[in-house]
């Protein structure tokens, strides 16, 4: 979908900015046109550069300084483009314009990683960022999400700490993209607040399989305000339509080698073939009178508001619908604050969300060492801007008016102010109390009691999948002192959890029990999100002189559903079917691996130089889609690449033969995702 034509406000003003150098002849930064761009200046054809080539140093020095710092955290990302329209009327919450039914936004969305840097992979296991700037004409609001519903600090006083933990070590700068070395679990250990978020991040929440199956949480308590002034407390949840799915940790650590670039791959791959990623925005709301119902504290950003104690509303839908122009124009001079808020949206004395609305601008002015970031296109509001703000750094308008001041009288007191509702106006909170560093109640101390909820919540495969990362991250520990510790914290958790972490990881099992708190909640369990078979990404292993009715019948099926559909064949040379039918491979066995596919169906044939070798590859893609306990569709002719004995019982494997409702059966397969009681 070509939004730039005729697009959303956003589009149109971002149309002033783009530009081609296709067809026009190349000129130097002045403007001036350019003889040779190939050859520098020299004394003599075997003389030294001389200084005077100006055009290589204009080209050179600005090459130099292609990059700006990337960001400290959340460096690896990707953005794109959408549409954010309101659906359900919050009148009675916020005046908010955006969130008048009906009301149509531009949205830039930059999905990222927390802890790699630039160049990292995109299936670590990491807290994703998911951060939503809204054009709306009010001006920006910026939500920025993880996908988790809780973050890994109750206080905005250890951002520094946990960040310098989770990095790589400073000696040698390793690992990359992972915490599984030492430093991060010892602040894990020695800051019992983090259990919750750990618990969430070694889960399959930390391995999302796309962006596009991926929920965001902004984590923190806003106030939503109305015309009347009256607060409401507020948390925001992204629901993604296609459900929440993750990859194994298997899977995670092989794609990352095989196809680093997964994730923006998948989201580029759905758009441009018009599958666009659909969200729907939630809201959680709870009136100030119960502000201390609940047996956690809602100002607590380590922990979560149950879904069946305070119900999400859907109050819109967001659609990701075109790609950026340029990467780093529009993702990597993107900038999000969650201090861009527009009236009927507030803070809270929440301690995390406090010291995030000096922390995002801080770190974008040292980014790009200027305060104009914000007159960058991608970072321009559509509404007016304007204000007495002057000079710095590439500045790019060019401000005509005398007076920059306020107030005035040569100017008759303009840019001038706006009264509330128009204008923003911050709550009126009673505020009152002595200076403190006190944490704002008891509750801030109960490290276990949701962390052990969400382990009550999962189901089986969730929680062995949580063991074995567990396992994983902390069997990197070298410090067994630091293992020691970590089974003894999450003992407080589940005593039998920690008890076979100890096992794994070659400690003493250990000696602390539980919390007493059994409570437990579907909706913390992704075995319970939607299941679809729409956009899965399928491989069609296959040969010459395959069964042309079966395999029409089955991509028919699987191009009903949308399915992404690549063609594994040994060569990319077209196959033959039994009666002359033709299909093109797209991959062959060398430029693809098994668990860039959510499925196989493996359809078998004729190799056209190699039998062994074909069947080699087949059989390479069985196994894996066997292992990772994923749907796999035998053809009539591949029977032999699935045989049944007493060690496996074949549980998500369709076979084709003599079973007219084969790809009925296939879909269905599908969309199930994952075959857990595999044996």
């Amino acid at each position: 979908m070509d939004q730039k034509n005729g697009g959303n406000e956003k589009d149109k003003q971002l149309e002033q900015f783009r530009r081609q150098n296709t067809g026009k002849p190349m000129t130097d930064i002045n403007g001036s046109k350019v003889a040779d761009d190939q050859k520098t200046l020299r004394a003599g054809k075997r003389g030294p550069l001389l200084m005077q080539d100006f055009h290589f140093y204009k080209k050179q020095s600005h090459f130099n300084r292609e990059r700006i710092p990337e960001k400290v955290v959340h460096a690896r990302g990707y953005g794109v483009h959408g549409e954010f329209v309101a659906t359900e009327s919050m009148k009675d919450y916020t005046m908010a314009k955006f969130l008048e039914p009906g009301k149509k936004t531009p949205v830039f969305v930059r999905f990222s990683n927390f802890v790699g840097n630039r160049g990292s992979k995109d299936t670590a296991v990491d807290i994703r960022g998911f951060a939503t700037k809204f054009y709306t004409e009010e001006g920006n609001y910026d939500m920025l999400a993880l996908q988790f519903p809780v973050f890994i600090l109750a206080d905005a006083m250890k951002f520094m700490d946990v960040t310098h933990a989770a990095k790589p070590e400073p000696k040698q700068h390793m690992p990359q993209a992972t915490v599984a070395h030492d430093n991060f679990w010892d602040y894990v250990t020695s800051n019992p607040e983090s259990a919750h978020m750990v618990m969430w991040l070694m889960s399959m929440r930390g391995r999302p399989r796309s962006w596009r199956m991926m929920e965001g949480f902004p984590v923190n308590t806003f106030r939503l305000i109305n015309e009347k002034g009256k607060s409401t407390f507020v948390r925001f949840i992204w629901k993604p339509k296609l459900g929440v799915h993750s990859v194994t940790l298997d899977e995670g650590n092989i794609i990352g080698g095989v196809d680093p670039d997964f994730h923006r791959r998948d989201i580029i791959e759905a758009i441009e073939s018009g599958a666009y990623p659909e969200y729907d925005l939630c809201v959680q709301l709870i009136d100030e009178e119960d502000e201390f119902k609940f047996d956690f504290d809602i100002l607590d950003d380590t922990k979560l508001w149950p879904e069946e104690e305070v119900p999400p509303k859907v109050v819109g839908k967001m659609v990701l619908n075109r790609l950026q122009d340029n990467f780093f124009a529009e993702t990597e001079q993107s900038a999000f604050n969650p201090a861009n808020l527009v009236p009927g949206i507030e803070f809270t004395n929440d301690p995390v969300l406090q010291g995030r609305s000096f922390a995002y601008r801080d770190t974008e002015l040292h980014r790009h060492h200027s305060a104009n970031y914000e007159e960058l296109p991608i970072n321009r509001p559509i509404s007016d801007v304007n204000h007495n703000l002057r000079d710095s750094y590439l500045k790019y308008p060019i401000e005509q008016d005398n007076v920059h001041f306020h107030n005035n009288m040569q100017a008759d007191g303009t840019p001038h102010e706006t009264p509330a509702p128009e204008g923003y106006e911050n709550y009126q909170e009673k505020v009152e109390g002595y200076v403190t560093r006190e944490h704002p109640s008891d509750s801030f101390q109960d490290y276990y009691s949701q962390p052990r909820m969400f382990w009550n919540s999962l189901s089986m495969p969730e929680k062995q999948d949580l063991i074995e990362s567990f396992s994983f991250h902390v069997g990197g520990v070298k410090n067994k002192e630091i293992r020691q510790k970590t089974v003894e914290m999450f003992a407080n958790v589940d005593t039998d959890f920690a008890a076979m972490l100890a096992q794994n990881v070659g400690v003493t099992p250990p000696a602390t029990k539980h919390v007493d708190y059994e409570k437990s909640y579907p909706s913390l369990s992704q075995l319970n999100s939607p299941h679809s078979a729409i956009t899965s990404r399928v491989a069609v292993v296959i040969g010459d002189g395959f069964d042309e009715k079966e395999v029409d019948k089955a991509l028919a099926a699987l191009k009903g559903v949308g399915a992404v559909i690549d063609i594994v064949s040994e060569t990319l040379s077209p196959v033959k079917g039994k009666d002359g039918m033709e299909l093109t491979p797209t991959n062959t066995f060398l430029t693809v691996h098994p668990t860039l596919y959510d499925s196989v169906y493996l359809v078998g044939g004729k190799a056209k130089m190699n039998q062994l070798k074909f069947d080699q590859g087949a059989m390479d893609f069985f196994k894996m889609h066997y292992m990772f306990m994923k749907p796999i569709a035998v053809g009539a002719g591949a029977a032999q690449y699935a045989m049944s004995t007493e060690a496996n019982n074949l549980d998500g494997v369709v076979m084709a033969e003599n079973n007219p409702d084969f790809a009925d059966q296939y879909i269905e397969a599908l969309a199930m995702k994952r075959f857990w009681d595999r044996t």
